[in-house]
C-alpha cells in the first residue's frame, strides 16, 4: 500500500512539474547511492568542477517523498535526469541516463529468488519508459544486467561509470586517513577494509543477532581481541564499512580497539567525500557477495572472500555467476581462524592471474576515463 501511495504521488507531481519549461543546461542527479561508490555523487562533483556553465543539483535521499517544491521544480526543468538505481524522468521529454549502482554478482529483479513476478514486470516497463541511455563497461555487465530487468540492448552504451574515475585517485592522503580513523602515525601501515553486502536478506535471526552484537564477520569464532592483536602485530588496520541498514543496528560507531575502525556516513558527508575516493589508499578489500570486489579488480590488490553464511544467501536469493569459489579470485574463509591465516599473507601473487581475467571480462571501455566520455555522449546525443 505505501509503494502504491508513492507511485501515486510521484504521478501527481510529474503532472505539476512538468508544465514548467526545460531548460537546456540542467541536470539533476536523484542520487540513491550515498556515499558508497555513488556514480550520481562523483558525476556531480566531475561536472561542478569542470562544467560550471551546466547547471547541476544533487538530489538526495533519493526516493522520497519529502522533498521541497522548490527541488522539485529543479526536477521538472532540468534536460537530462540521471539515475542510480530504478529510472525516473517526470515527463516524457526528458533525458533520463541510468548509471546504476554495481556490476551485479547477486541475483536481482527477474532473477531473484525472493521477488514478486508483479513488482519486476513493473520495472521492466519502467526500464523500457524511462531509460534513454543505460551506461555499461562490458558485454558481461549487459548480459546480467538484461537478465535481471529485461534492458533493451540499444539502449546500452559502454562509457563506463564515474566511481571508477575515483577508485585509483585518492582525495587524502593515506597518512591523514590513519590520523583520522585510527588516531595514528605508522609508516608501515597495510590498510584493508571490510565491505559486505545487506544481510538482513537471509531472514536468519542467528546471524543478525550476531552483527547487532557487533560480530560483524558473524563468524562462530569471532574474537575482536585476538583480531586485534593479529591486525597489530603485522601493522595492518582494519576499516569495518557496513552497509547502511546494518550501521543503523549500532549505537556507538567508536571502535575501542587501536587497529579496527568503523567508517560511517558522517565521516564521509562531513569531508565531501565519497568512499571510492578513499579505496587508493586501501591494501587489500574483505567482503562477501558485494559488487564492490569487481570495481577493486582496478586497483590490483588482494580480496579475501567471507563465505560462512554462503550457502543461506544462494537459497534466500541466489547468485549470477557459480560456483562461487569460481568467480572470486581471492581465498574464501569461513571462519576467524582461516581468516587470520590469510591476512598473513594477504598478497602471494596466487589470484593476480584470476583478477586479471576477471577485469579483461568486466572492462571493454575504450576510455581510460568515463566522466568526460558520458557528458560529451549525453550532450551531444540527446
Amino acid at each position: 500500500m505505501k509503494s502504491l501511495f508513492f507511485r501515486l504521488y510521484l504521478w501527481g507531481i510529474s503532472l505539476l512539474v512538468g508544465l514548467r519549461p526545460i531548460k537546456e543546461k540542467n541536470i539533476v542527479i536523484l542520487n540513491g547511492s550515498g556515499r558508497s561508490g555513488s556514480n550520481g555523487y562523483l558525476f556531480y562533483k566531475y561536472i561542478k568542477a569542470n562544467h560550471p556553465d551546466y547547471n547541476i543539483t544533487l538530489v538526495e535521499p533519493w526516493p522520497s517523498s519529502h522533498l521541497s517544491w522548490e527541488t522539485w521544480k529543479k526536477i521538472g526543468a532540468a534536460k537530462y535526469v540521471i539515475t542510480t538505481h530504478q529510472p525516473f524522468k517526470a515527463r516524457s521529454a526528458q533525458v533520463n541516463i541510468q548509471f546504476w549502482h554495481g556490476v551485479p554478482l547477486k541475483r536481482m529483479g527477474f532473477m531473484a529468488h525472493n521477488t514478486h513476478y508483479r513488482d519486476n514486470k513493473r520495472n521492466q516497463k519502467l526500464w523500457h519508459k524511462n531509460a534513454d541511455l543505460v551506461t555499461s563497461s562490458s558485454d558481461l555487465y549487459e548480459s546480467l544486467m538484461s537478465a535481471c530487468m529485461a534492458i533493451e540492448g540499444k539502449k546500452y552504451q559502454k562509457l563506463g561509470f564515474p566511481r571508477i574515475d575515483y577508485i585509483n585517485h585518492p582525495a587524502i592522503s593515506k597518512e591523514k586517513l590513519l590520523v583520522d580513523l585510527f588516531k595514528t602515525r605508522d609508516d608501515q601501515a597495510q590498510i584493508g577494509i571490510y565491505m559486505p553486502t545487506f544481510r538482513y536478506e537471509l531472514e536468519d535471526p542467528l546471524v543478525m543477532e550476531k552483527i547487532k552484537q557487533g560480530n560483524y564477520f558473524a563468524f562462530q569464532d569471532f574474537d575482536p581481541y585476538k583480531l586485534n592483536d593479529a591486525l597489530k602485530a603485522k601493522h595492518q588496520y582494519l576499516i569495518v564499512k557496513l552497509h547502511p541498514y546494518e550501521m543503523r543496528m549500532f549505537e556507538d560507531f567508536n571502535s575501542q580497539f587501536s587497529n579496527i575502525a568503523f567508517l560511517n556516513n558522517d565521516y564521509l558527508f562531513k569531508n565531501d567525500l565519497d568512499l571510492y575516493e578513499l579505496l587508493g589508499n586501501t591494501d587489500f578489500l574483505i567482503t562477501d557477495f558485494s559488487s564492490i570486489y569487481f570495481d577493486y579488480l582496478y586497483l590490483d590488490k588482494p580480496i579475501i572472500f567471507i563465505t560462512n553464511y554462503l550457502k543461506q544467501y544462494e537459497k534466500v536469493r541466489g547468485l549470477l555467476l557459480s560456483p562461487y569459489e569460481d568467480v572470486t579470485p581471492g581465498p574464501c574463509v569461513n571462519s576467524q581462524e582461516e581468516f587470520l591465516q590469510v591476512l598473513r599473507h594477504p598478497d602471494d601473487h596466487q589470484y593476480k592471474n584470476q583478477r586479471f581475467y576477471w577485469r579483461e571480462l568486466i572492462d571493454e571501455v575504450d576510455n581510460l576515463d568515463s566522466c568526460e566520455p558520458i557528458f560529451n555522449y549525453m550532450t551531444k546525443k540527446f
